[in-house]
């Protein structure tokens, strides 16, 4: 049934107060001390003491004291944060109480609401198989909220995913350098393997990237339920499986594995924190090792 206007304001206040109260107890902090800016910025002038570069002199005041006094700088905290947001159908699978779309949403509220504690801004791509909508960055809690609203209510044009996609668009949208977060299932078509790995190594060269896998554990493993009729939600292919058979259970869980390690191993090879949360598991704790890591 679709969502009425109500219905999405609601769940964007419910979201709001769980994510704001996260940001503000648990992860500015953090958040502040794992991502950093990377200008300098003019703080003071103080007297000179020995030791200090003289080229950092400021020639005016000295002249005006007649004692030398220097420019003390300090590091320049303002980011800019993207958020890249797989809307494709697969995030719509849940076998718990949370969707990955319930997941994904509440995330990326936490780290919006962490980034707008430090002052930063935040902008959003939305991309299946293509890009479906590129919110561009700025500050404010009505912007945040506005992220949040789209995040819940967004219906996309297409049911694929393609990562190279969102990846590529962020390098051309965004030339200054910016934090990142690919939050996605991370399944992803072989098709789109060398894109992918092409996009990530142009893209991380130029911005911090960070992965926030989040999948269903009936993803990884099936459970002993007799015949039953899977469907991929982006294809639509539909398959009949006997998951009584150890076998058939056991190449599933081997798929699986296999499929997430060259995610994986690709994001590491490039460099790419990453962190893997589950529809049942507590995303504080993951989260926090993550910025912990950094």
């Amino acid at each position: 049934m679709q969502e009425t206007e109500n219905d999405i304001l609601k769940r964007v206040r419910k979201i709001e107060i769980k994510t704001r109260g996260l940001s503000t107890e648990i992860f500015a902090g953090k958040y502040h001390t794992a991502f950093r800016g990377r200008g300098m910025s003019f703080s003071e002038v103080r007297e000179y003491r020995a030791g200090d570069d003289i080229r950092d002199i400021d020639w005016n005041v000295t002249a005006r004291s007649r004692k030398p006094h220097i420019k003390v700088y300090e590091e320049e905290r303002e980011l800019t944060m993207m958020l890249l947001v797989d809307v494709s159908a697969s995030r719509t699978f849940g076998s718990t109480e949370r969707s990955k779309k319930n997941i994904i949403t509440e995330i990326a509220a936490v780290l919006a609401f962490s980034a707008a504690q430090n002052n930063d801004k935040v902008g959003c791509i939305f991309f299946s198989d293509k890009i479906e909508k590129f919110i561009p960055p700025k500050k404010g809690k009505s912007h945040i909220l506005m992220i949040i609203r789209q995040l819940i209510g967004f219906v996309p044009s297409s049911k694929a995913t393609r990562l190279s996609e969102p990846i590529r668009f962020l390098t051309n949208v965004n030339k200054k350098h910016c934090t990142t977060f690919i939050l996605s299932d991370f399944l992803n078509p072989a098709s789109d393997r060398e894109e992918l790995e092409s996009a990530l190594k142009i893209a991380g060269s130029k911005h911090d990237l960070v992965g926030i896998r989040v999948y269903d554990p009936r993803e990884a493993e099936l459970p002993d339920v007799g015949i039953v009729e899977l469907q991929d939600a982006e294809s639509g292919r539909k398959v009949w499986v006997d998951t009584s058979s150890s076998k058939v259970r056991a190449h599933y869980a081997q798929r699986w594995q296999e499929r997430s390690e060259r995610i994986l191993n690709a994001l590491r090879h490039y460099r790419i924190d990453t962190a893997e949360i589950a529809t049942d598991e507590d995303y504080v704790k993951e989260l926090i090792k993550l910025f912990k890591q950094r």
